[in-house]
């Protein structure tokens, strides 16, 4: 059995008395899911770690959060792609995690406000994180990072890179993916009912952002890549949550990664559930994971 660990368990009871009687994001209108999906994440971006800069700029036309960490070494820049089931959340619900990114990779972090489902489906939320990549300032070497909706649309978006022939990010940041739609994975049974979130929230998310008979399209699900396409991927830093539904997309993600000789860094962060990365004022074990993602940046970019 696996179980949450104890400081894992004390947000689950703080969560459980904060938001008793809540619905979920995908049970209302996606306004007020937005709404509160915001509300709920502004707990997790209180107490922020102080920068050098913090400031709203317009990226390809998209409202944007600039962070700029005080250790900034000056060579290398990221692009954060949120988390948010391809149809909630910000760059200020993740404003605490692009702040942590910042500081354990020594470089500045940029997010960006792409187009969300379900107004807004595959592919145009795509479309925004390729425009987002494009319109990066060329005086630096530029990564991506992204979380669960995130990390699948960073994926998606490398692979759309490869396609079209245009230039690669250094390495990629990919903190507990969606890769694929295939409900009946060994996580996706284990952890059905979460903690955190569900078999059901997923298929939810899914029914928002694509149609079923679109996710056999390695940009919707990038797990139906090609091997020829994931060899030709930059060196990858990946990690899963034990308690997530999503945790079996990484780890077939990574088995294939190994198939084709590849040596990827994949690390699963136990006792903790999907998103717990947003959590970092209040556990641990987020701390840690951005520690570990930093050291992975530093060891590629040398």
């Amino acid at each position: 059995m696996r179980h949450p660990s104890p400081s894992m368990k004390a947000v689950l009871k703080r969560l459980e008395i904060e938001d008793a009687g809540l619905p979920h994001p995908t049970d209302v209108e996606p306004m007020h899911g937005r709404s509160l999906s915001l509300l709920n994440n502004l707990r997790w971006n209180e107490d922020l770690p102080e920068m050098a800069e913090a400031r709203t700029v317009l990226h390809a036309g998209m409202p944007s959060r600039l962070v700029v960490p005080d250790n900034d070494e000056g060579s290398d820049a990221i692009l954060q792609v949120h988390g948010g089931g391809w149809a909630f959340c910000s760059p200020a619900t993740h404003e605490g995690a692009a702040r942590r990114l910042a500081n354990a990779c020594r470089a500045p972090v940029l997010t960006f406000d792409y187009r969300l489902a379900p107004e807004h489906p595959y592919p145009l939320g795509l479309d925004d994180c390729l425009a987002a990549w494009e319109a990066r300032p060329r005086d630096r070497r530029w990564s991506l990072a992204g979380d669960s909706a995130g990390a699948n649309l960073c994926l998606a978006l490398m692979l759309r890179l490869l396609a079209e022939r245009r230039e690669m990010p250094a390495t990629a940041l990919l903190f507990y993916g969606v890769y694929g739609a295939d409900f009946e994975t060994d996580s996706y049974i284990e952890q059905a009912d979460g903690p955190g979130l569900t078999r059901a929230g997923m298929r939810a998310y899914w029914n928002l952002y694509a149609q079923p008979e679109d996710r056999a399209d390695p940009l919707v699900a990038p797990l139906c890549a090609t091997d020829s396409e994931l060899a030709r991927l930059p060196l990858l830093y990946l990690n899963a949550a034990e308690l997530d539904p999503l945790r079996s997309d990484t780890e077939l993600l990574v088995a294939r990664l190994k198939a084709v000789g590849r040596s990827d860094r994949y690390d699963l962060c136990r006792g903790v559930i999907h998103g717990f990365m947003q959590m970092g004022n209040a556990l641990p074990e987020a701390t840690e994971a951005f520690e570990r993602a930093g050291e992975a940046f530093r060891e590629v970019i040398a």
